[in-house]
């Protein structure tokens, strides 16, 4: 099947007793056994529940792996996936990835014992040189939240693969309808399915697709255990939006297209972050490996801080507002709202300035947001 077709019918059957084409809300916390010992297949809504199953096996199609589990929120997942990990491992990863991410393994998971080395993800020789005797994870974003740095994955893999360490791919910006990181031999992908999977700014949630299905098993196992799956209401809703993630994705690029053009000839803009400018260091590697170059860009401006907050407040049609990936244009200050969680030194050194924006293109006509981008900027 092809992707848009996989949104709507992968890993979805009609109800087996209603003949329903939507999947139910099973909204039930338990489930009657047959007999003493014998189900249907599913006995208490934390281990399992049909809504969420079928949220599960979507993604998993989507993104070509063996098997999918959802969570509670896209921390969860991260939460439950470094949690395969044991006391003294140690973790690489990128040293530009969302401020949540480094406040779980820098703030909580360190004190059990995981260690963690953030490093630019850019060239085979800075990998290779954080790689320890302990080394047994490698965690990646591309494009990176914030800077959209692109990870060249086939290169990092085969780093991995020669020491025997599991990567992980955070795909959230891209979606598997960009890029699908296990079809370059990613081990694990997460998502937090709050973005753009569900698209609407209506739920929280998060999702594991992985490789094989030993890994699956024991993912699933850990978030039974856990106690971090995803709701069947809140797994419903994801589904509803998978359903039309195609269409979106293709406005969020060609809209954030336009604003990054428009910005990248702004006198008053210092730099723009979008893969898809030719300009873009991982340019190449982008159009290599990606089916579009996303909806998320930053930018910074000559101005500074000053200018960044005037261009904050004086948008109209765009939202000063956290997360990303629904049908509204969204803007937020790193510094101080999704990255506030690292340390300034930690943001500095990785290129997270305090005059950096962070712009999440919506679905709104693209002649109305270069407009409202326009007369902020006036103000600059």
């Amino acid at each position: 099947m092809k992707f848009e077709t996989l949104c709507i019918h992968g890993g979805r059957k009609p109800d087996p007793a209603t003949g329903a084409l939507v999947t139910p809300i099973y909204q039930t916390s338990t489930f009657v056994f047959e007999d003493i010992g014998k189900t249907r297949g599913y006995d208490y809504t934390r281990t399992g529940n049909p809504t969420r199953k079928a949220l599960e096996d979507n993604i998993a199609a989507l993104e070509g792996g063996k098997c999918g589990a959802a969570f509670a929120t896209g921390m969860a997942a991260e939460t439950t996936v470094i949690h395969l990990l044991r006391q003294g491992d140690h973790v690489i990863c990128g040293d530009d990835i969302y401020g949540g991410t480094y406040r779980l393994f820098d703030s909580v998971m360190r004190h059990f014992g995981v260690e963690f080395t953030f490093v630019r993800l850019n060239s085979r020789s800075s990998i290779e040189a954080a790689v320890r005797p302990n080394t047994r994870m490698l965690w990646l974003e591309t494009p990176s939240n914030p800077l959209l740095n692109i990870v060249d994955i086939e290169m990092v893999v085969d780093v991995a693969r020669k020491r025997d360490i599991t990567t992980v791919a955070d795909n959230t910006f891209a979606t598997p309808c960009l890029l699908r990181p296990l079809e370059y031999g990613v081990d694990m992908v997460v998502h937090s399915t709050t973005k753009y999977l569900n698209g609407h700014s209506d739920v929280v949630g998060g999702a594991v697709v992985t490789a094989s299905e030993e890994t699956g098993s024991r993912v699933q196992f850990l978030l039974n255990a856990m106690g971090t799956g995803e709701s069947p209401f809140d797994s419903w809703l994801v589904l509803r939006g998978l359903k039309t993630l195609g269409p979106r994705m293709r406005v969020h690029v060609e809209n954030a297209t336009r604003i990054a053009e428009y910005l990248s000839g702004h006198p008053k803009v210092k730099r723009v972050y979008y893969p898809g400018l030719p300009a873009h260091p991982g340019h190449d590697i982008a159009a290599r490996q990606m089916k579009g170059f996303g909806g998320m860009l930053s930018f910074e401006l000559k101005g500074g801080v000053t200018a960044a907050n005037s261009v904050m407040r004086g948008l109209k049609v765009i939202s000063l507002a956290e997360s990303l990936g629904g049908v509204h244009s969204l803007i937020e200050h790193p510094a101080t709202m999704s990255h506030a969680s690292m340390p300034a030194a930690a943001r500095e050194k990785a290129g997270i300035h305090d005059d950096l924006l962070r712009l999440s293109v919506g679905l709104e006509n693209a002649d109305d947001l270069v407009d409202d981008v326009a007369g902020a900027l006036m103000s600059a």
